[in-house]
C-alpha cells in the first residue's frame, strides 16, 4: 500500500492557539492540542499539524517546510516571507479580531509624531515593520529588539516603542500616548506557493479553508424558524434582513406556512417581538455551525 499523503499545517502557538482550536472544532475537525506536544492530533489522517509561534510561521511556509498555516498579517510582513495569502480569518472571537501595532511614547514626553524621533531609540518586537515605517517618513532612529515588557521601557530604556495594542489598557496603565497606528493586523490563512499548484494539496487546502470560512461566517448568525398565516407572510418578510431569500415551506394546514431565514444574532432580541406582532408564531432560534456562501 502507498504512503498516506499529508498536508502539513501550522497551528499558531500562544495567543491565537485556543481560538484556533475552537475554530477547527466549529469547522468540523477534532483538533486536540496537548500541553506537552508540538504535534496536535486531528481526526484527518491527511493532515499533519505542527504547533509553531506565529512570529516564525510565515518563514516556514515560505520555505516550504509547511504547506499552509494560520498567522497574523503583522508577522507575514515582518518576516517578508514569500507566501500566498488565501484568506483573512478575522472573527468576533478573542485574538481573532483586528490588533493594532502602535507607536507610543510617555504622555509627558516631547515626542508627538514620528518626525520627533529623529536620532532617538525605539524598542519593539517588530524591528522590520518599525524600520519600514521610519523609512516611509524619512526618519533615522535606532530600532532595538525588545524581548518583552516593551511598554515599560520609556523613558529610560527607550524614547518610544512600537507594540501591539488591542484595547489600549496596557498603554494607559503605563502612561503612554499613541503617536501613530503603524499597522492593523488580522489572522490570515497562508500557503506555500508550490502547495497551491499541487494537484493533491491544492483541493485539500481549498476544502479545509471552505470549512474554516464557513465556521467564521456563522459565528454571529442564527437561524430563525416560524409559522406564519399565508395572509401575514408579506408583512413578516418585510421585517427579515435575510442573508438570502427566506425559505417558505408548506404545512399540513393550507392556511399556514413555515418560514426560515438566517439573521444576525445581535438583532434577535428586537426582531422576535416584531415578528410576533406581525403574526409569526412558534418562533424558534437555532445556532448555526457553518455557512458556506
Amino acid at each position: 500500500m502507498g504512503e498516506t499523503r499529508q498536508l502539513r499545517l501550522g497551528i499558531p502557538k500562544g495567543s491565537l492557539q485556543e481560538t484556533t482550536q475552537k475554530l477547527f472544532v466549529r469547522a468540523g475537525y477534532d483538533l486536540r492540542i496537548s500541553g506537552r506536544s508540538y504535534y496536535p492530533d486531528i481526526d484527518d489522517p491527511q493532515i499533519q499539524c505542527i504547533l509553531i509561534r506565529p512570529q516564525e510561521m510565515a518563514r516556514y511556509v515560505g520555505q516550504g517546510i509547511l504547506d499552509c498555516a494560520i498567522t497574523g498579517l503583522d508577522w507575514i510582513l515582518e518576516t517578508g516571507a514569500d507566501v500566498a495569502e488565501l484568506a483573512d480569518l478575522r472573527a468576533p472571537w478573542p485574538n481573532y479580531g483586528v490588533v493594532r501595532w502602535v507607536m507610543a511614547s510617555k504622555e509627558d514626553s516631547a515626542f508627538h509624531t514620528v518626525t520627533d524621533l529623529e536620532g532617538r531609540r525605539i524598542a519593539t518586537e517588530a524591528v522590520g515593520m518599525t524600520k519600514r515605517f521610519l523609512a516611509e517618513h524619512g526618519v533615522n532612529a535606532s530600532v532595538e529588539f525588545s524581548w518583552g515588557a516593551t511598554e515599560v521601557k520609556p523613558p529610560i530604556l527607550a524614547d518610544a516603542i512600537v507594540d501591539v495594542s488591542e484595547t489600549g489598557s496596557s498603554l494607559r496603565a503605563n502612561k503612554l500616548k499613541i503617536m501613530h497606528v503603524v499597522l492593523e493586523s488580522t489572522p490570515r490563512f497562508i500557503a506555500h506557493r508550490d502547495a497551491i499548484e499541487n494537484a493533491w494539496k491544492s483541493p485539500k487546502i481549498d476544502r479545509l479553508l471552505m470549512m474554516l470560512k464557513g465556521a467564521i461566517a456563522a459565528a454571529t448568525r442564527v437561524l430563525l424558524s416560524m409559522n406564519v398565516r399565508r395572509d401575514k407572510v408579506d408583512g413578516v418578510l418585510r421585517l427579515l434582513p435575510a442573508l438570502a431569500t427566506p425559505t417558505v415551506s408548506t404545512l399540513s394546514d393550507p392556511d399556514w406556512v413555515d418560514l426560515s431565514t438566517v439573521v444576525e444574532e445581535s438583532s434577535v432580541r428586537e426582531l422576535i417581538p416584531r415578528l410576533y406582532e406581525a403574526g409569526a408564531r412558534g418562533i424558534i432560534e437555532l445556532p448555526i455551525n457553518k455557512i458556506v456562501e
